[in-house]
């Protein structure tokens, strides 16, 4: 039996057939991490580029307040594409994004500097397969995984408030606490995250203009996932160099 769409355009009546429905998802997630995807590759080239340049590693050890710019700035670039995405246009929030990108890579750069490339790239490997395999968890499953949102929300603040405690405390043991919990929170989050990305596939068959803003979001959400897995495995599978 065909699942029926209806849904009206400006002046254009719609009807979309469950295969047809099926089709446009499926074309809205694979932008969704295609601009993922291209952003990630985006960051690690501008980490690399920057671990290879010793006047960029220089300035950066001899200029904290660089660091606390570059942190800033990034909360800000998220806070303006996620708060202000229904007043900023496709365009702006995607310059955003890059923006966003770029700088994430510039402060990934120092991951060079400690680990070895070969421990870098296997945990990037398994990070991308466990991306994989829990986003093909949340599309797929029929089990509704909205009700995790509040918790996973409250894992997110109390891991925040303890890395910041352990700022000052340098408890390693306490870190791997935190790395810990952080793997099980962002592996859990993205099959959370992405379907609710479904969701917003569903809007976006509704408005063009909109629909490349949730492309936009889908990304940014989906690229903070990855990179904060990524990191957290890293203290685990990370070998420092000598």
């Amino acid at each position: 039996m065909d699942l029926n769409i209806n849904y009206k355009k400006g002046s254009n009546f719609m009807i979309y057939t469950e295969k047809s429905y099926m089709h446009q998802m499926s074309r809205f997630m694979s932008k969704v991490y295609g601009l993922m995807s291209g952003a990630l590759l985006l960051s690690g080239a501008v980490a690399y580029y920057c671990s290879q340049s010793l006047e960029f590693i220089s300035y950066m050890k001899s200029s904290p307040l660089a660091l606390l710019f570059l942190f800033v700035a990034q909360i800000g670039l998220v806070i303006a594409i996620a708060g202000f995405l229904n007043r900023i246009s496709a365009a702006v929030a995607l310059g955003l994004f890059i923006l966003y990108a770029v700088l994430t890579g510039v402060t990934l750069s120092s991951i060079f500097l400690l680990y070895t490339a070969s421990s870098i790239f296997s945990t990037f490997i398994v990070t991308a397969a466990m991306f994989s395999s829990m986003a093909i968890y949340g599309y797929f499953t029929m089990a509704d995984l909205s009700g995790m949102g509040s918790l996973l929300l409250m894992g997110l603040i109390g891991m925040i408030l303890t890395s910041i405690v352990n700022m000052f405390m340098q408890s390693p043991t306490l870190s791997y606490f935190i790395s810990g919990a952080g793997v099980i929170l962002f592996t859990l989050l993205i099959a959370y995250d992405v379907q609710k990305l479904k969701m917003f596939g569903q809007y976006a068959m509704q408005d063009e203009q909109a629909g490349k803003k949730f492309v936009i979001f889908g990304a940014l959400t989906l690229y903070l996932d990855f990179i904060n897995l990524f990191l957290n495995l890293l203290q685990f599978m990370g070998r420092k160099k000598d």
